[in-house]
């Protein structure tokens, strides 16, 4: 089994940036395609963005494309997501998961997850 534990959520003003982390265990951390999920209370965990096995390919979800970047170093099991221009509806737990299949754009694409790390973004 792959665990994953991420860090780096906090409380940031609108504008601002933060630099989530997801460290992997395991040895085989490189075969899996590495996606970011984010929930908001009252709301249904949704898409941000994932990175191919290889670093190689990127996608996002449009309300974030232009502020959010996802990168990958396969050779210390870490999975970054970097966000700038934070809006008050960025607002949400912030998860990294692990997949293996064809897609990866749903949350039930991923085998594995990390416990979220809190983001918070006043206006």
């Amino acid at each position: 089994q792959v665990q994953l534990v991420e860090s780096g959520g906090g409380l940031v003003q609108a504008g601002g940036s933060l630099r989530l982390s997801c460290a992997a265990s395991g040895r085989t951390f490189s075969s899996y395609a590495m996606g970011w999920f984010r929930q908001a209370p009252g709301k249904e965990r949704e898409f941000v963005g994932y990175i191919s096995r290889s670093g190689g390919t990127t996608n996002y979800a449009d309300s974030v494309k232009g502020r959010f970047t996802i990168s990958r170093d396969n050779a210390n099991n870490l999975t970054f997501l970097q966000m700038n221009s934070l809006k008050p509806e960025d607002t949400a737990v912030y998860y990294c998961a692990a997949g293996r299949g064809f897609y990866y754009d749903s949350q039930y694409d991923y085998s594995y997850w990390g416990q979220g790390t809190q983001v918070t973004v006043s206006s």
